[in-house]
């Protein structure tokens, strides 16, 4: 199932949340920034241990790794690195379906039923919201199809505006 809300990504209770994040994985503004909030310190240890341990140059771009979510109602945090807009002609839509690819391969991955995904690189990162949403429910759709799917697949969106491009998205679908 793939569906659409208007809500704060850091009081959904699915088994994964996906951050927006900086390469650094030490929080940020935006979605980063709320879910390292509402998460806790425990959050930001294991980010700093994943850093230590495997990640030592930061999560590169269409990236994405695994973590605990802290004090959020989600069991895990998935965490990528969108791209930046700069024009659409500098790889930035391959790089952000592979963002949400392999949030989806982790998900999959680790036996997770369900997963919440913020609009990855719409904020700062300046991604036109049209574009990327058609990305992410194309790769949505694409994971759906596949033998051992997730059950639900949700779209976090934090303005109206977020959830009508994402419905439209899901509309086209149809």
């Amino acid at each position: 199932m793939i569906d659409v809300v208007c809500g704060d990504i850091t009081e959904m209770s699915a088994d994964a949340i996906v951050n927006a994040a900086q390469s650094s994985l030490l929080g940020g503004g935006g979605v980063d920034g709320a879910i390292h909030a509402a998460a806790g310190p425990s959050l930001l240890a294991e980010c700093h241990e994943v850093r230590r341990r495997d990640l030592p140059d930061g999560l590169p771009p269409g990236e994405a790794v695994v973590t605990g979510a802290g004090d959020l109602p989600a069991r895990f945090v998935i965490h990528t690195v969108g791209p930046i807009w700069y024009g659409g002609d500098k790889g930035e839509p391959a790089l952000l379906a592979s963002c949400y690819r392999r949030c989806l391969d982790l998900a999959r991955e680790h036996g997770f039923a369900s997963i919440a995904f913020p609009a990855i690189s719409c904020g700062v990162f300046g991604y036109p919201l049209d574009q990327a949403t058609r990305i992410a429910v194309d790769e949505a759709f694409a994971a759906a199809r596949e033998p051992g799917s997730l059950l639900r697949i949700l779209f976090c969106c934090f303005t109206p505006t977020a959830l009508q491009a994402y419905r439209t998205a899901i509309q086209a679908h149809a």
